[in-house]
């Protein structure tokens, strides 16, 4: 009857966060200037019929920018999750350790550096560079700091002064085009391409790819170094590879969108409280469909609250994420 139960949750989780993703499809699908009915939508999407000021505005503005969304966002949940679980701390995330701060000064850099000199650099060098750079730096500290609470702090710190380098680089920049690297390094989807899509798509598809194989050693490794090796767990392989993973797409997401706040901790703490379990093979595809759906909520919330006044979207997120954590810390205190 338990093994029932808990089915008819996971099953019920899943269609939940599957719902709420539809609907916010559609709704962030029609949220602009032009309104329009679902079937209006869907005769656009799927018949490729309807107006043309419509069609164009949906296909080559908001599906980018929605799809964009989904993949980013789901990225950047399970890149928490792995990362939660490499330190073994709730509260750690691509943001609060500083990664997502670091790969933002990588990419600034590399890109004032290449259009200085008319050279042009795709978005995946930017992603494989930025995340190896940023997460050396977590790694370094990793090593030195043995206590997590003094690892969290470093990673803050890293990110201050991360953030504090790019705006100095950003805001004494001569092209044009670097100056608005601000606008960007404060978090947005706007100005998504279908060229864009395809990249993030690739580098994202194949790295959960890996991230879902890895669903058994992730579940043998949270419940310790010991018990993993005692399973056939190849610890110190284990821990580069989950390393590297969470890295790669937290930077794609840092790479494509800017840095965003929060979402990497939230998602995954909702998510396992709505599942009620940490296994990895639930975990991991409902953290996906948990920071989609929560990146098109909080994209929503800036695009049209203050329209056409667009919002970051790190400063939305960080209004919804940030209670979370401090309910997660409060949580742990009082455990403690």
């Amino acid at each position: 009857m338990d093994d029932k139960k808990r089915t008819a949750r996971y099953w019920m989780a899943f269609l939940i966060l599957a719902v709420f993703l539809m609907i916010l499809f559609v709704w962030n699908v029609n949220a602009g200037s032009i309104h329009l009915s679902v079937g209006e939508i869907l005769n656009i999407i799927f018949r490729h019929q309807g107006d043309a000021t419509a069609y164009n505005i949906i296909w080559e503005i908001r599906l980018p920018r929605i799809l964009s969304v989904i993949i980013l966002g789901g990225a950047l949940s399970v890149s928490g999750f792995l990362l939660q679980t490499f330190f073994n701390n709730p509260i750690a995330g691509p943001f609060v350790l500083g990664i997502s701060s670091g790969a933002k000064l990588v990419v600034a850099l590399l890109m004032i550096y290449f259009l200085s000199r008319s050279i042009s650099m795709g978005s995946a060098a930017m992603i494989i560079i930025g995340s190896m750079i940023s997460m050396g730096f977590v790694l370094l500290v990793a090593k030195k700091v043995h206590n997590m609470s003094m690892l969290v702090i470093s990673g803050v710190m890293i990110g201050y002064i991360c953030s504090a380098v790019t705006d100095f680089v950003v805001t004494f920049a001569d092209d044009s085009n670097i100056v608005n690297l601000h606008n960007w390094s404060l978090g947005s989807f706007s100005g998504m391409s279908w060229g864009n899509v395809k990249v993030m798509a690739i580098v994202v598809l194949l790295t959960m790819v890996i991230v879902f194989f890895m669903s058994k050693p992730i579940g043998a490794y949270q419940l310790g170094e010991v018990y993993a090796q005692n399973m056939g767990v190849n610890i110190k392989l284990f821990r580069i590879g989950l390393i590297l993973l969470s890295s790669i797409l937290s930077a794609c997401v840092t790479a494509f969108a800017g840095p965003i706040s929060f979402v990497g901790i939230a998602v995954p703490h909702i998510v396992k409280s709505l599942l009620k379990t940490a296994r990895p093979l639930l975990v991991i595809p409902a953290c996906f469909l948990g920071g989609a759906v929560f990146c098109l909520f909080c994209d929503l919330i800036a695009r049209t609250v203050f329209a056409p006044t667009e919002l970051s979207i790190s400063s939305v997120t960080a209004v919804f994420g940030a209670p979370v954590v401090i309910y997660i810390m409060i949580r742990r205190q009082k455990r403690n």
